[in-house]
């Protein structure tokens, strides 16, 4: 591994943990910060919550877990090239999404609305919460008791409202200053992730075709390019070939408008980085590219009738659970019921953990009459 650049975030130079913890012996800081993410109730959790597509409409289209490990492949690659801390990209890459609710952005959206009297939901700040509070793992502390590098970066965005609450995680949105490099890279490794594998899932469904993407000139080139190269390549190869080209010149193009960035403004430690504007970043050219994969995809795919279909369930379900629950707290577990009634945010946090089958499960529980109550085997 390359010695870490001196603006590059360390053990020496972070603020540390909410909770004193003894120091790990044969891993760094954030390495276990990683393996705390990767041992976590809502990581495992993951692997059944929407992408795209909900998790019963195929096998192989992507999760939040599979999402989440690409994620990390990228930022850790970005990362390396540039000197900075990978083991801290990777945890943030795998920590993003652990707030996420099940059906994807149609299941937030639908509880963002049902929150909208209670403070609102937003899946980072929920993601936050799960790592800090909500994981029931240790006996000296809640939560995960991650560095505050990593908590910080898991905070993709904030309202001022909210910022103002977080105290020191919340200061750089009140005061227009960056996180660390490692947390931008993450921000931008997302982008590339998810552009490039919902292509990849749409494709598969049939919901896009590649006749549509030669709109695309990010896209069009690296597909005439792979044409070219192997002319009698077709189907999933050919596609496979495409994207992991369209990966790569992205993920090359921000490493090295990155280097010139900090090139430019020449950070000598941390704190410059977070006085500094945003370093990591495409080209303007990939940039506007980027941006024009991400309207194809809103235009095409996530608002393919198909795909609002599911959605509109998604959200009909996550609305009607909240109803429920909000309005008779004994239907919830005990673990989640309070003396003083139904809470909303305990609500929001029961249902923002639930996988898209067992949201399913629970709404058929509660709603469907033919549908029997499994009493736990101690009861039996």
């Amino acid at each position: 591994m390359p010695e870490l650049a001196a603006f590059a975030v360390s053990s020496v130079n972070s603020r540390g943990r909410l909770h004193p913890d003894a120091e790990p012996i044969y891993r760094g800081e954030f390495q276990r910060d990683r393996d705390r993410i990767v041992h976590s109730t809502a990581f495992r959790r993951l692997e059944y919550k929407t992408q795209v597509f909900v998790n019963h409409e195929g096998d192989l289209f992507r999760t939040r877990l599979t999402h989440s490990l690409e994620v990390a492949q990228i930022a850790r690659a970005i990362a390396r090239a540039l000197r900075l801390n990978e083991d801290l990209a990777e945890a943030v890459s795998l920590a993003h999404d652990l707030g996420h609710t099940p059906f994807g952005h149609a299941g937030q959206e639908a509880l963002n609305d049902c929150m909208r009297e209670h403070g609102g939901f937003e899946h980072n700040l929920q993601s936050l919460r799960t790592v800090d509070v909500l994981e029931e793992r240790y006996a000296a502390f809640p939560g995960l008791n991650l560095c505050f590098e990593t908590r910080e970066g898991i905070i993709k965005h904030c309202s001022p409202e909210n910022a103002r609450q977080l105290g020191d995680l919340g200061e750089r949105f009140l005061t227009r200053r960056q996180p660390s490099l490692e947390a931008q890279i993450c921000n931008l490794a997302d982008e590339v992730a998810y552009n490039n594998h919902d292509i990849d899932d749409g494709l598969r469904a049939g919901l896009i075709s590649l006749e549509q993407l030669q709109e695309l000139v990010l896209f069009a080139r690296h597909a005439d390019q792979v044409r070219q190269l192997y002319p009698e390549l077709a189907g999933r190869r050919l596609i496979h070939e495409t994207i992991r080209r369209v990966i790569n010149t992205l993920v090359c193009d921000l490493i090295e408008t990155t280097r010139a960035n900090i090139v430019r403004h020449a950070p000598r430690e941390l704190a410059d980085v977070r006085l500094a504007p945003p370093l990591v970043a495409f080209s303007e050219e990939l940039s506007a590219q980027q941006q024009a994969m991400k309207r194809f995809l809103r235009t095409h795919l996530y608002h393919h009738y198909h795909v609002l279909r599911m959605a509109n369930k998604a959200g009909r379900i996550v609305t009607d659970l909240f109803s429920a629950f909000t309005d008779d707290q004994r239907l919830l577990p005990p673990q989640y019921q309070t003396h003083a009634g139904a809470s909303p945010r305990r609500v929001a946090d029961y249902i923002a953990g639930m996988t898209d089958r067992y949201a399913i499960k629970e709404h058929r529980r509660l709603f469907a009459v033919d549908t029997v109550e499994r009493w736990p085997a101690a009861l039996a």
